[in-house]
């Protein structure tokens, strides 16, 4: 998503992060290690800009100091390969082309000003599946991101109906990327529902945003 608006961003020993403000709901810095230093994960990120974020992988932080305040808590899940997933009820596709994107994203966004976030290069990663459930009429009514590691998938930006995305997503990563895990975070009842179809909870995570 960073690359899609043209955010450079760099891998550190302990983070990724990025120097300059990222797209909305996206986080100006990731933990990848537990323990961060505090001083030196802000100090790679903007934080005059008003909405810098961070998320704290491991839920070990305490960016008070530095003026950020928790935004949200959740929990990392997991959903091994190779467990059966339900047969979905809609047709589903990924999505190649901008005019396609931009119907998947005004669904996703369900009239909330931003569904300019996703940008037609996001298309160009071979490694990203933007997945749309469509009804008999061939409006997207469920979605989600998929991405693909060398180890597994993380999925993410799930809307629609749980009991009809979630087969719907987990049919369509097994056939775009099969063989692997999938991975994301969840909270409230949007756990309770990928819990229900396979995933497990295994640690917490923390969003803190800055306060200025």
């Amino acid at each position: 998503m960073g690359r899609a608006h043209g955010v450079a961003s760099a891998f550190g020993g302990e983070a990724w992060a990025a120097a300059r403000r990222t797209p909305v709901y996206y986080p100006d810095a990731v933990t990848l290690e537990p323990g961060s230093d505090p001083a030196a994960l802000v100090a790679r990120i903007d934080t005059v800009s008003p909405g810098a974020s961070v998320k704290d992988s491991f839920a070990d932080l305490d960016l008070t100091g530095a003026g950020f305040r928790v935004l949200f808590e959740a929990e990392w899940i997991h959903r091994p390969a190779g467990v059966p997933v339900t047969a979905p009820d809609l047709a589903w596709d990924a999505v190649r082309d901008p005019d396609a994107l931009r119907d998947w994203a005004r669904a996703w966004d369900d009239g909330g000003g931003n569904a300019g976030l996703f940008r037609p290069g996001l298309l160009d990663d071979p490694e990203t599946a933007v997945l749309a459930g469509r009804s008999d009429d061939g409006r997207v009514v469920v979605g989600a991101v998929a991405g693909r590691s060398d180890d597994v998938v993380g999925v993410s930006n799930v809307f629609g109906p749980p009991h009809v995305a979630w087969p719907l997503v987990l049919h369509a990563v097994g056939r775009l990327f099969p063989g692997l895990p999938v991975v994301g975070y969840e909270q409230g009842d949007d756990l309770t529902a990928a819990l229900r179809y396979g995933f497990e909870a295994v640690g917490p995570l923390r969003v803190w945003t800055h306060a200025g």
